[in-house]
Protein backbone atom coordinates (compact mmCIF):
# COMPACT_ATOMS: atom_id res chain seq x y z
CA UNK A 1 0.00 0.00 0.00
CA UNK A 2 1.75 3.44 -1.02
CA UNK A 3 2.17 5.90 1.72
CA UNK A 4 1.44 9.36 1.60
CA UNK A 5 2.41 12.26 3.39
CA UNK A 6 0.43 15.21 3.79
CA UNK A 7 2.01 18.57 5.15
CA UNK A 8 -1.06 20.69 5.40
CA UNK A 9 -1.67 23.53 8.21
CA UNK A 10 -5.11 23.48 7.26
CA UNK A 11 -6.47 20.67 9.54
CA UNK A 12 -10.31 20.77 8.31
CA UNK A 13 -8.48 20.56 4.97
CA UNK A 14 -5.54 18.13 6.05
CA UNK A 15 -8.61 15.79 7.20
CA UNK A 16 -10.41 15.88 4.36
CA UNK A 17 -7.65 14.56 2.20
CA UNK A 18 -6.31 12.33 4.58
CA UNK A 19 -10.36 10.50 5.10
CA UNK A 20 -10.56 10.68 0.88
CA UNK A 21 -7.10 8.90 0.50
CA UNK A 22 -8.05 6.37 3.33
CA UNK A 23 -10.90 5.62 1.33
CA UNK A 24 -9.24 5.25 -1.94
CA UNK A 25 -7.05 2.24 -0.11
CA UNK A 26 -4.15 4.29 0.39
CA UNK A 27 -1.72 4.81 3.74
CA UNK A 28 -1.87 8.16 4.76
CA UNK A 29 -0.27 10.23 7.62
CA UNK A 30 -1.01 14.04 8.29
CA UNK A 31 1.06 16.77 10.06
CA UNK A 32 0.61 20.51 9.93
CA UNK A 33 3.77 21.97 9.87
CA UNK A 34 7.35 21.98 8.13
CA UNK A 35 9.23 20.53 11.33
CA UNK A 36 6.90 17.36 11.84
CA UNK A 37 6.59 17.39 7.94
CA UNK A 38 10.67 17.43 7.59
CA UNK A 39 10.55 14.73 10.52
CA UNK A 40 7.85 12.20 9.20
CA UNK A 41 9.50 12.36 5.45
CA UNK A 42 12.37 9.90 7.68
CA UNK A 43 9.98 8.29 10.12
CA UNK A 44 7.40 7.52 8.26
CA UNK A 45 9.14 7.24 4.39
CA UNK A 46 5.97 8.26 2.35
CA UNK A 47 5.70 7.08 -1.38
CA UNK A 48 4.20 10.49 -2.65
CA UNK A 49 4.30 13.63 -0.25
CA UNK A 50 1.59 16.62 -0.87
CA UNK A 51 3.04 19.65 0.62
CA UNK A 52 1.35 23.24 1.39
CA UNK A 53 3.20 25.98 0.73
CA UNK A 54 2.14 28.56 3.74
CA UNK A 55 2.94 26.42 6.52
CA UNK A 56 3.00 28.09 10.59
CA UNK A 57 6.75 27.39 10.78
CA UNK A 58 8.26 27.97 8.15
CA UNK A 59 8.14 28.44 3.69
CA UNK A 60 6.91 25.48 2.19
CA UNK A 61 9.38 25.98 -0.69
CA UNK A 62 12.64 25.96 1.40
CA UNK A 63 10.80 22.79 2.84
CA UNK A 64 10.74 21.65 -0.32
CA UNK A 65 14.54 21.99 -0.65
CA UNK A 66 15.14 20.23 2.39
CA UNK A 67 13.02 17.37 1.76
CA UNK A 68 14.80 17.46 -1.94
CA UNK A 69 17.80 16.79 -0.36
CA UNK A 70 17.37 13.78 1.61
CA UNK A 71 14.62 11.68 -0.60
CA UNK A 72 13.58 11.05 -4.26
CA UNK A 73 10.16 10.79 -3.24
CA UNK A 74 7.71 12.73 -5.49
CA UNK A 75 6.24 16.17 -4.33
CA UNK A 76 2.95 17.66 -5.37
CA UNK A 77 2.78 20.80 -4.21
CA UNK A 78 -1.09 21.49 -3.15
CA UNK A 79 -1.42 25.72 -2.59
CA UNK A 80 -4.04 28.42 -3.27
CA UNK A 81 -0.94 30.39 -4.79
CA UNK A 82 -1.81 30.44 -8.72
CA UNK A 83 1.03 32.66 -10.34
CA UNK A 84 3.14 31.16 -12.61
CA UNK A 85 6.43 32.87 -10.98
CA UNK A 86 5.22 30.53 -7.39
CA UNK A 87 4.60 27.35 -9.75
CA UNK A 88 8.49 27.92 -11.28
CA UNK A 89 9.95 28.68 -7.87
CA UNK A 90 8.74 25.13 -6.46
CA UNK A 91 9.37 23.44 -9.47
CA UNK A 92 12.93 24.30 -9.30
CA UNK A 93 13.02 23.72 -5.60
CA UNK A 94 12.51 20.29 -6.49
CA UNK A 95 8.69 19.85 -7.06
CA UNK A 96 7.18 17.50 -8.84
CA UNK A 97 3.77 18.66 -9.64
CA UNK A 98 1.71 21.72 -8.33
CA UNK A 99 -2.09 21.88 -8.02
CA UNK A 100 -3.88 24.79 -7.27
CA UNK A 101 -7.05 24.86 -4.74
CA UNK A 102 -9.15 24.37 -4.85
CA UNK A 103 -8.65 20.95 -7.07
CA UNK A 104 -11.02 17.83 -7.67
CA UNK A 105 -9.98 14.61 -5.58
CA UNK A 106 -10.37 12.77 -8.78
CA UNK A 107 -8.02 14.55 -10.18
CA UNK A 108 -5.98 14.56 -7.48
CA UNK A 109 -6.09 10.77 -6.98
CA UNK A 110 -5.10 10.21 -10.73
CA UNK A 111 -1.67 12.73 -10.48
CA UNK A 112 -0.38 11.37 -7.45
CA UNK A 113 -1.14 7.10 -9.18
CA UNK A 114 0.55 8.71 -12.85
CA UNK A 115 3.39 10.33 -10.52
CA UNK A 116 4.39 7.70 -8.78
CA UNK A 117 4.03 4.86 -11.75
CA UNK A 118 6.77 7.53 -13.38
CA UNK A 119 8.64 7.31 -10.18
CA UNK A 120 8.94 3.38 -9.99
CA UNK A 121 9.53 3.24 -13.65
CA UNK A 122 12.66 4.92 -12.78
CA UNK A 123 14.84 3.14 -10.85
CA UNK A 124 17.44 5.86 -10.88
CA UNK A 125 15.14 8.12 -9.11
CA UNK A 126 14.53 6.00 -6.41
CA UNK A 127 16.66 7.07 -4.18
CA UNK A 128 16.08 5.07 -0.52
CA UNK A 129 16.06 7.35 2.97
CA UNK A 130 18.18 4.60 4.18
CA UNK A 131 20.95 5.28 1.70
CA UNK A 132 24.04 7.25 2.95
CA UNK A 133 24.12 10.54 0.98
CA UNK A 134 26.57 10.23 -1.79
CA UNK A 135 30.36 9.89 -1.07
CA UNK A 136 32.60 13.57 -0.71
CA UNK A 137 34.33 13.31 -3.71
CA UNK A 138 38.46 14.89 -4.30
CA UNK A 139 37.04 17.58 -6.37
CA UNK A 140 32.97 17.10 -7.21
CA UNK A 141 30.44 17.54 -4.64
CA UNK A 142 26.40 18.80 -4.89
CA UNK A 143 25.38 21.30 -2.76
CA UNK A 144 21.15 19.87 -2.03
CA UNK A 145 20.23 22.95 -0.45
CA UNK A 146 21.89 25.65 -3.07
CA UNK A 147 21.08 23.40 -5.84
CA UNK A 148 24.25 23.71 -7.51
CA UNK A 149 27.93 21.80 -8.21
CA UNK A 150 31.21 22.04 -6.00
CA UNK A 151 33.98 22.17 -8.08
CA UNK A 152 36.93 22.17 -5.85
CA UNK A 153 34.97 24.50 -3.50
CA UNK A 154 33.28 26.75 -5.83
CA UNK A 155 29.96 26.68 -6.49
CA UNK A 156 29.04 25.88 -10.09
CA UNK A 157 25.35 27.08 -11.35
CA UNK A 158 23.11 25.02 -13.63
CA UNK A 159 20.17 24.59 -15.27
CA UNK A 160 17.30 22.77 -13.04
CA UNK A 161 17.89 19.84 -15.64
CA UNK A 162 21.84 19.90 -15.44
CA UNK A 163 21.50 19.59 -11.64
CA UNK A 164 19.24 16.60 -11.63
CA UNK A 165 21.60 14.46 -14.06
CA UNK A 166 24.73 15.53 -12.04
CA UNK A 167 23.25 14.53 -8.80
CA UNK A 168 21.94 10.92 -10.70
CA UNK A 169 25.45 10.39 -11.69
CA UNK A 170 26.88 11.11 -8.23
CA UNK A 171 24.59 9.10 -6.69
CA UNK A 172 25.39 6.29 -8.84
CA UNK A 173 28.88 6.56 -10.02
CA UNK A 174 30.31 3.99 -12.78
CA UNK A 175 26.55 3.31 -13.62
CA UNK A 176 25.78 3.68 -16.86
CA UNK A 177 23.01 5.81 -17.78
CA UNK A 178 20.73 5.37 -21.49
CA UNK A 179 19.74 8.94 -22.93
CA UNK A 180 16.20 7.39 -22.59
CA UNK A 181 16.90 6.59 -18.94
CA UNK A 182 17.95 10.46 -18.00
CA UNK A 183 15.15 11.41 -20.73
CA UNK A 184 11.93 9.55 -18.50
CA UNK A 185 13.69 10.97 -14.90
CA UNK A 186 13.08 14.74 -16.34
CA UNK A 187 10.49 14.27 -17.97
CA UNK A 188 8.03 16.12 -16.31
CA UNK A 189 9.58 18.77 -15.48
CA UNK A 190 11.07 19.54 -18.68
CA UNK A 191 9.36 19.12 -21.56
CA UNK A 192 11.67 20.22 -23.92
CA UNK A 193 13.72 17.04 -22.63
CA UNK A 194 15.11 14.74 -26.00
CA UNK A 195 18.05 13.24 -27.14
CA UNK A 196 19.37 16.54 -28.27
CA UNK A 197 18.67 18.47 -25.34
CA UNK A 198 20.52 15.61 -22.83
CA UNK A 199 23.64 15.61 -25.04
CA UNK A 200 23.64 19.54 -24.59
CA UNK A 201 23.17 19.00 -20.69
CA UNK A 202 26.10 16.94 -20.68
CA UNK A 203 28.24 19.30 -22.84
CA UNK A 204 27.46 21.63 -20.56
CA UNK A 205 28.11 20.08 -17.59
CA UNK A 206 31.61 18.95 -18.49
CA UNK A 207 32.21 22.03 -19.41
CA UNK A 208 31.75 23.06 -15.71
CA UNK A 209 33.88 19.83 -14.08
CA UNK A 210 36.11 19.11 -16.63
CA UNK A 211 39.75 20.00 -16.53
CA UNK A 212 39.70 19.63 -20.06
CA UNK A 213 36.14 19.03 -21.52
CA UNK A 214 37.13 18.11 -25.14
CA UNK A 215 39.31 14.74 -23.59
CA UNK A 216 36.39 14.06 -20.37
CA UNK A 217 37.39 11.80 -17.13
CA UNK A 218 34.76 12.18 -15.48
CA UNK A 219 31.45 12.19 -17.43
CA UNK A 220 32.23 9.65 -20.35
CA UNK A 221 29.99 8.45 -23.11
CA UNK A 222 29.66 4.91 -24.04
CA UNK A 223 29.18 4.59 -27.00
CA UNK A 224 25.79 3.43 -28.47
CA UNK A 225 24.20 3.04 -25.27
CA UNK A 226 24.59 7.06 -22.75
CA UNK A 227 26.88 8.19 -20.40
CA UNK A 228 28.44 7.22 -16.94
CA UNK A 229 30.21 9.13 -14.09
CA UNK A 230 33.53 8.42 -13.13
CA UNK A 231 34.38 10.38 -9.46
Amino acid sequence: MMRILIIEDDKIFGEMLSLYLTGENFEVKHVETARDGLAAVTSYQPGVILLDLVLPDGDGADLCVQIRSITQAPIIVVSMKSNVSEKIKVLTAGADDYMCKPFSMQELKARIETIWRRFQANPAMQTSLQQAPEAPLERIQIDHERRTIVIDGQHQETTYSGFEIMRMFCQNPSRVFSREELINALRGVDSYINDRAIDVHVTNLRKKIEVNPKEPKHIKTVWGVGYKFVP
